[in-house]
């Protein structure tokens, strides 16, 4: 009974992906970074602990409906197909109850803080229910997972001061052009599978410039946070963070040049380096003022 129970547990881990928490530390390292620059450096406690609850949950939803939208794709796909779901070790109606329990937890967390925030919170459940179904018709599903994967700034601004100013708007941008960056870079590694069951993807659609537009949303991502680094008139600590974050943007092309699937896959997990040096940059700033 007690080998069952573990199983089933184990399952549902799986299923929320908190065995693979990549996906969370680049859904945090913005989330948190937006909360520092909205704060001046120093986020409300209760803020910043509702937020960092609230990323990993958020997560483990985005993945759970994710997965329920692609239960009968994943299993033709090589790198998806031993998921809970797509292997029937869980059922649909299983995924979708857990899914329930887990959005009533962020609701509950979210309703502590401010009425702005909740009409946001409220945007952000529809973006990620409707994300794992934009795989289907847009040519591009990955700049609107930058949509999703960049909602909590605006709701981190909205959080900590009432309102959300241009600077997180900026930021936001930032953050959807790193996020299209990487998400082609995993696109790439399922590239293969994706044309035979008809999932579409940047990388697809991209082609052989696949490496040349990752390229220019990465400048891209750079030369907005530089605009928002001269614009609150972050120091030498920001700076350095950026050229950290612009050396490991170099490494992934390097990885992802041969376009080889495990390579392509370091380069996305890469990112998370990438996310932290911003994150410090920005803690840095503030602690050396």
């Amino acid at each position: 009974m007690l080998a069952v129970l573990q199983g089933r547990v184990d399952a549902y881990w799986r299923l929320a992906r908190l065995d693979r928490p990549i996906g969370t530390f680049l859904l945090m390292w913005p989330a948190l970074s937006a909360l520092w620059l909205a704060a001046d450096g120093m986020p409300d406690p209760v803020v910043l602990g509702i937020f960092f609850v609230g990323v990993w949950l958020m997560r483990a939803n985005g993945c759970i409906i994710n997965d329920f939208a692609d239960r009968k794709l994943d299993g033709h796909v090589a790198r998806t197909k031993s998921r809970p779901l797509a292997s029937g070790e869980i059922r649909a109606k299983e995924a979708l109850a857990l899914f329930t329990v887990l959005g009533l937890v962020c609701y509950a967390l979210v309703l502590q803080l401010n009425a702005l925030t909740v009409q946001l919170a409220y945007v952000g459940i529809v973006l990620t229910v409707i994300y794992p179904f934009t795989k289907r018709f847009l040519p591009a599903p990955q700049m609107f997972l930058g949509i999703v994967w960049s909602w909590s700034i605006p709701m981190a601004f909205a959080a900590q001061t009432g309102e959300v100013p241009t600077l997180a708007w900026y930021l936001f941008a930032a953050n959807w052009c790193w996020t299209v960056a990487y998400d082609t870079m995993y696109g790439m590694v399922d590239r293969e599978d994706d044309l035979k069951v008809g999932i579409r993807s940047s990388a697809i659609w991209f082609g052989r410039w696949d490496r040349v537009w990752i390229g220019v949303f990465q400048v891209a991502t750079l030369i907005l946070l530089l605009g928002i680094g001269l614009r609150l008139d972050l120091g030498g600590i920001y700076l350095l963070g950026l050229a950290v974050m612009a050396g490991l943007f170099l490494y992934q092309q390097g990885l992802i040049r041969a376009r080889e699937p495990q390579r392509c896959f370091q380069a996305f997990l890469n990112n998370n380096w990438a996310g932290l040096a911003l994150f410090l940059a920005v803690v840095g700033h503030y602690a050396l003022q």
